[in-house]
């Protein structure tokens, strides 16, 4: 065991002195690295620290003469004026330099400069634009890590047409309750994939989803001869100059009830956030080799590809993180010279528990690590391996398309604690009366606004829903459905979700998208899935049943639960353990208590675990004390 709060990497006066983070201090006429005086004026001074970013970077585009930011959360506006346009931005390094090498499992790679890919990009534009697609259409994408997703949503950004995609390995149900909310004008698709050293064959599923997309669709198949005419035609590049909150993409974050909300976010918030994160806490820019593994299902795609804004070279890779070993993406960071190398929380925790050493990574200057909280023993184990190599855990979410607490080039870092809150996330730990709370487990909340905050959710005219998502717990403050600690020196600890949402993968899925494929089994009379991961543990993900009278839970019906729950949500999303109970605890109202059961399977007294007196049925809770 390693004890929290142990140091295990203190930055050298070279490596304070030459961080993008010091140069930009200095640029604002601030000396030193005090990061606590820094954090501050950033968040409490929100109009001139964002200006100051939108400067310090040269933003391409019109800043306009409008407020920099109006009203408050959950109707703060920002930059009323300006105009921009993400694809310009990110496409404006040197035509010569590598932009992006795109590697997968098969060992094809391929690479594009700054200058090729701002070609194909103008290309696919074209051939959008003869499909039709313009200012504000949605074009959807069922497509993998490959360049043809970043061109095809760079294209689909320049025309001011709206991105969303789903990977490949999603099943029929979860793209249809996706997509079919946002009535993409075009969607583009794969007919298979490679995992694991296995060829999967979509071309069913991919014929499903398209012919129950709502409205005239046109489907564009990667590897077919509609691919090679939607590129057919050389173009010069253009940008259609957008207003700064104007629809960019849309990323889906679900719920315990209802359709997965489909979280639209803005042009400049994700420019400016993006080349603030992506700069002051993971110190990238030109000249560095920057690889997330992800898929274009996690927003962790979408931050990969925000690289570009940095100028930075991004790595795409499609396919398993440990085929044809647990070593693989190491490998792939040693032969591609990466020096910035992010992952999910359970492949440093593989690599740990299989004993790897990986070799070879003399440009690795810092590794990333999301998705879920890493434990102490994971920050030890990377500083064994990889000495001198920094860790910049990081935690934040799908809803901002970011991180709010990180690390940074000023800061050690210590087992288990993300050095600081990051950069104008106004990140507090509320206690249940809504207090600001230090060195105690809290709500994680913010109490400004961000501009990488979503501008809306698709196809809600009012905002009930946004609203309902963040800011009905503790009005006017966006309450984000974790745990966190603040210790007294600035770091935090990040515990997990507060509410009932699952996280599988970096993948965070409703409650409600398995209680639809579930609950359509004749036999099944209700149910509960409990997620029980918590620091760094990614848990066992529990499905319970309750059967209609006269019928039990057999093995036919578990394997059939089982391959319904694979094909239409996804692999990561598939049971440990299917078990039977007699009863779904659920309150007056009829909700299902999910959080209260999550508690009572992580130990907690089922007396302190739920409100028995506001409970239809308390005798079922017995049922679920391990």
């Amino acid at each position: 065991m390693v004890e929290e709060g142990a140091l295990i990497w203190e930055p050298s006066p070279e490596v304070v002195r030459d961080a993008k983070i010091t140069r930009y201090a200095g640029w604002l006429g601030r000396s030193g690295d005090d990061y606590d005086a820094l954090w501050r004026w950033s968040v409490e001074s929100p109009e001139e620290f964002w200006t100051s970013i939108w400067d310090y970077f040269a933003v391409v585009g019109d800043r306009g003469d409008g407020p920099v930011l109006q009203g408050a959360m959950p109707g703060a506006r920002w930059f009323a004026g300006a105009t921009l346009n993400y694809a310009r931005n990110a496409l404006r390094g040197d035509p010569a330099r590598p932009a992006v090498v795109a590697r997968d499992e098969e060992g094809a790679r391929r690479t594009y400069t700054y200058g090729e890919l701002a070609e194909e990009v103008a290309r696919v534009r074209a051939g959008l634009a003869r499909l039709g697609v313009g200012r504000g259409d949605r074009v959807a994408a069922y497509l993998p890590n490959g360049p043809e997703a970043l061109i095809a949503f760079l294209a689909t950004a320049s025309l001011g047409a709206v991105w969303s995609s789903c990977s490949p390995d999603f099943g029929v149900s979860s793209v249809v309750d996706r997509f079919t909310q946002i009535t993409p004008k075009v969607f583009i698709a794969v007919q298979g994939y490679t995992y694991n050293g296995r060829r999967f064959d979509r071309s069913a599923v991919v014929a499903e989803i398209a012919a129950r997309l709502p409205g005239p669709a046109a489907t564009v198949l990667v590897g077919t001869p509609s691919w090679d005419a939607l590129r057919a035609e050389p173009a010069p590049p253009a940008f259609e100059p957008v207003p700064f909150d104007h629809p960019l993409w849309i990323v889906y974050s679900s719920g315990t009830t209802g359709l997965p909300k489909p979280i639209v976010h803005g042009h400049g918030g994700i420019v400016l956030e993006h080349l603030k994160a992506l700069a002051f806490h993971q110190d990238l820019g030109e000249g560095d080799v920057f690889f997330w593994y992800t898929t274009t299902g996690w927003m962790m795609w979408n931050y990969l590809v925000g690289g570009l804004l940095a100028g930075a070279t991004i790595v795409l890779y499609d396919g398993s993180a440990t085929h044809p070993g647990p070593d693989a993406l190491w490998r792939l960071v040693a032969e591609e010279g990466v020096t910035y190398f992010g992952t999910g929380a359970p492949y440093i925790i593989a690599s740990m528990r299989a004993g790897l050493r990986p070799a070879g990574l003399s440009a690795l200057r810092g590794v990333g690590s999301t998705g879920s909280p890493l434990p102490p023993e994971g920050f030890a184990w990377l500083h064994d391996a990889l000495p001198g190599v920094p860790l910049g855990s990081f935690s934040g979410g799908t809803d901002v398309c970011t991180g709010f607490v990180g690390g940074v080039p000023w800061l050690p870092v210590r087992a288990g604690v993300i050095p600081c809150r990051c950069l104008g996330a106004a990140v507090e730990a509320y206690d249940p009366e809504g207090r600001p709370v230090v060195d105690e487990v809290g709500e994680l909340v913010l109490t400004r606004p961000m501009p990488s905050m979503p501008v809306m959710f698709w196809n809600d005219p009012d905002g009930e829903r946004y609203r309902d998502s963040y800011f009905a717990e503790y009005p006017g403050v966006w309450r984000h459905g974790d745990w966190i600690k603040i210790r007294p020196d600035g770091g935090c600890v990040i515990y997990g979700r507060s509410d009932s949402t699952l996280n599988r993968g970096g993948v965070r899925m409703g409650t409600s998208e398995f209680y639809r494929v579930v609950e359509r089994f004749p036999h099944i009379e209700d149910s509960l899935v409990i997620d029980t991961g918590q620091l760094g543990q990614e848990g066992r993900l529990l499905l319970y049943v309750t059967m209609a009278e006269g019928r039990e839970l057999t093995g036919d019906l578990v394997a059939d639960l089982r391959a319904a729950l694979r094909a239409e949500l996804s692999p990561r999303h598939v049971p440990d353990e299917i078990r039977q109970v007699p009863g779904i605890p659920r309150t007056l109202s009829g909700k299902k208590l999910e959080v209260p059961v999550r508690k009572i399977l992580l130990g907690t007294p089922v007396d302190r675990a739920a409100n028995t007196g506001a409970m239809a049925n308390p005798e079922v809770l017995r049922h679920f004390v391990p």
